[in-house]
């Protein structure tokens, strides 16, 4: 229902045309207070008597002047072509001359154009406007006041409409409930022509071709739920259509002609057997609508819950059994990047299905490449080559996945067209210079918001060169998108960083047929080479498998093992950190998959001692040291961090956040500007925030395990975007963690 009753925003509202929208409105309008008096004018003598019995309206008239006469707002709600005539006729008036006008046609530039017509020019109070709402129940019967709460009305005000006219319809449909939107005239026509005015006309000529043919009883006997969905809209009234069409024929005609070269590029491939194409086209299609909301909604790609999601973590859990995590971010990122820039196909197993690498896909998707699935982890990327990516038909948006947006930069640095990178809101606080100031020095042209914040702006069409850069600090993900850069650059390109990093993409690129050469802390790369499809298995997530680790060292009894977790020497930090602290570990079935170390990792419960961090070990395991930190509140003794910085500009402040939940578990912490001490000691239990940060909230969920009392962890819903079964996992080794929705 619409919200309660306020001040009247006008006086007299008048709403000629007593169908579903014009009386819809007008119930909402007297039902909420928003004039003193609300008249209905209708043709039609039976419609006005319904709309009084029905209380849709004060008063009710067949006469047009009469019912208008000294209206403060008059609302037509009438068929597109029937305005004209009604908008002469209230131009000839005096009593209606300082009326605002608005509307609720779905075609805009007619609607102006009958207008400007009528009274020579366009008014000052005049509005356009057109409420995307609607039902299958129709007339004025079917008026509900709550038709337009959480549905949007576009405006589309001309140059000359005075503000406070402008203002005052606003206000009136958002009192209503609706999302209140402002377009230009063309381009509302131009989209309505694509969205709604197109499918109509489809479904219409589709249902009165088959109903021509002589099977038509079978087809239509046998018709699938499919067909009757997208065959509903031919139920509409044809009269109104028929107005609408003519009214916008430019654009409908502007989208059809785009339709039918779509149409004949998709009958080619049919006759020509072109898989390629046709699976292109479908795998475009299927994920398109949640493609295009994610955008509009500025969210992630896994959509997270509306309302906040509080992890329950109850103490006197255990840590028992055999389990593989996820598979590993980085290397799924990385697997979709060269996939797409190899000749050939390319079949991935094991892909993590998280919100960031799904952005990455739908980044590539978006510039041509076809990639299938993912379905269970399985991912097959058909490559385009080095040369081979198209212009996006927008701009790039990558949710909240700073990895894409960086690793990206590198590779739209050597195409020919220009690209905007864009993320949702919380990626668009972070900083990107780190990649952006070195790929401007090999000539590339980018543009940042202020501060080097995103959205990117990368300019196309400008020559690389390959150069050296001295990393002035470990940067996996600056790095990489040098050495992506470095595929499209003159020369050689070559980095050499001040502490080992993960070195996913130099071993990707060996594994793609690319040569890289590596010498102690410098890697080079030459252009002129390509890359070629291969098979990939990605390894367990060492990132994921860390919180386990740290359950199962800090647990009564534990005995747990990791199966397939990656173990590449740049990410295997958080082992040699916990092997410092004095925890129980073996590594077992070491192999090779895909030209990366993997193994099976046996965890138990362990006596740990506090230490402090070897400076050479903080890159190497900078993503878990939230649950390192719980680890060290466990251990005896003290814990110190420094070099971590890095940690400041995670999803959020991991240092400050963490020593806030740790503290109110009882733990003696201290922060530092680039690290933190802590005091290991008993843990006691309480309310913690994880402020939206997946880590967080599974750090605190590992600390239940030797938390005297119940930790409640707030902001806990985007470990299902991140570790989606996280839960799951917890319950199978015996850790009592589960989730309830907050107020």
């Amino acid at each position: 229902m619409p919200e309660a009753k306020t001040a009247p925003l006008t006086g007299k509202l008048t709403v000629v045309g007593l169908g579903l929208i014009g009386a819809s409105f007008a119930r909402a309008a007297r039902e909420l207070g928003l004039c003193r008096e609300v008249v209905g004018v209708d043709s039609d003598p039976s419609t006005c008597q319904a709309a009084l019995d029905m209380g849709v309206i004060d008063s009710g008239h067949t006469s047009l002047l009469e019912g208008c006469r000294d209206a403060e707002v008059i609302l037509l709600a009438v068929p597109v072509l029937a305005a004209g005539p009604i908008l002469q006729q209230l131009a000839d008036d005096a009593h209606t001359r300082n009326a605002i006008i608005t509307d609720v046609g779905s075609v805009k530039g007619a609607f102006v154009r009958a207008a400007e017509q009528a009274f020579g020019r366009l008014p000052a109070g005049l509005v356009p406007g057109h409420p995307i709402a609607g039902s299958e129940r129709s007339g004025v019967t079917a008026a509900d006041a709550g038709l337009f709460r959480q549905h949007k009305v576009i405006l589309t005000p001309h140059a000359g409409t005075e503000p406070h006219a402008l203002a005052l319809v606003s206000q009136l449909w958002q009192r209503m409930g609706a999302d209140v939107e402002q377009m230009s005239i063309e381009q509302h026509d131009l989209v309505l022509a694509a969205t709604s005015h197109l499918p109509h006309l489809l479904a219409f000529g589709l249902v009165d071709s088959l109903a021509q043919r002589d099977e038509n009883l079978d087809i239509f006997r046998y018709a699938a739920g499919g067909f009757r969905d997208f065959t509903r809209i031919a139920a509409s009234d044809p009269q109104m259509w028929h107005d609408i069409f003519l009214s916008n024929r430019d654009a409908v005609l502007q989208q059809l002609d785009t339709l039918n070269a779509n149409l004949q590029a998709l009958r080619q491939a049919v006759a020509d057997s072109d898989g390629h194409y046709l699976m292109g086209v479908f795998t475009r299609a299927r994920v398109a609508r949640e493609h295009f909301s994610t955008i509009l909604a500025q969210r992630a790609y896994m959509q997270t819950m509306d309302k906040e999601l509080i992890f329950v973590a109850q103490p006197g859990g255990s840590a028992n059994g055999s389990i593989r995590v996820p598979g590993d971010k980085s290397i799924s990122h990385r697997t979709i990047m060269l996939g797409s820039l190899a000749v050939g196909t390319t079949e991935v197993d094991g892909f993590l299905e998280g919100e960031d690498a799904l952005a990455t896909i739908q980044a590539f998707r978006d510039m041509g490449v076809v990639i299938e699935g993912p379905v269970e982890g399985r991912v097959v990327i058909h490559g385009v080559g080095l040369h081979g990516l198209q212009p996006p038909p927008g701009p790039i948006y990558v949710g909240n996945s700073g990895t894409t947006m960086r690793l990206l930069s590198g590779i739209l640095a050597g195409q020919a067209f220009d690209t905007t990178l864009t993320g949702d809101a919380s990626l668009s606080k972070r900083p990107m210079n780190r990649v952006a100031n070195p790929l401007r020095e090999m000539g590339a042209v980018i543009e940042t918001a202020a501060e080097g914040r995103p959205p990117l702006t990368i300019r196309g069409g400008h020559k690389l060169t390959g150069m050296h850069y001295d990393m002035p600090m470990a940067s996996a993900q600056v790095k990489s998108c040098l050495l992506l850069a470095g595929l499209y650059a003159s020369g050689s390109t070559s980095v050499t960083e001040p502490a080992p990093t993960r070195d996913h993409s130099e071993r990707m690129l060996q594994g793609f047929g690319y040569p890289v050469e590596v010498h102690d802390s410098t890697v080079r790369i030459e252009s002129g080479h390509e890359l070629s499809a291969t098979y990939i298995e990605v390894p367990a997530d060492i990132s994921s498998a860390a919180f386990f680790m740290v359950a199962a060292c800090i647990a009564e009894n534990a005995d747990v093992m990791l199966e397939h977790v990656g173990i590449n020497p740049t990410r295997t930090g958080v082992i040699d950190i916990l092997k410092l602290m004095g925890a129980d570990i073996s590594i077992e079935r070491v192999r090779v998959v895909g030209g990366e170390r993997v193994a099976d990792i046996r965890m138990r419960s362990s006596k740990l001692k506090g230490i402090e961090i070897p400076q050479e070990l903080v890159p190497l395991a900078i993503d878990e040291f939230p649950v390192l930190f719980i680890a060290a509140a466990c251990a005896e003794g003290r814990t110190i961090l420094r070099g971590a910085e890095e940690l400041r500009v995670k999803e959020c402040d991991r240092i400050e956040v963490m020593a806030d939940g740790l503290r109110t578990l009882g733990v003696q912490v201290e922060t530092l500007p680039d690290g933190i001490i802590i005091d290991g000691g008993p843990m006691g239990g309480g309310e913690v925030w994880a402020h939206g940060d997946h880590r967080i909230a599974m750090s605190f969920s590992v600390a239940s395990l030797r938390a005297a009392q119940p930790i409640r962890i707030h902001g806990s819903q985007h470990v299902a975007t991140s570790f989606p079964n996280f839960l799951q996992l917890c319950a199978r080794l015996g850790m009592r963690v589960s989730a309830e929705v907050g107020a």
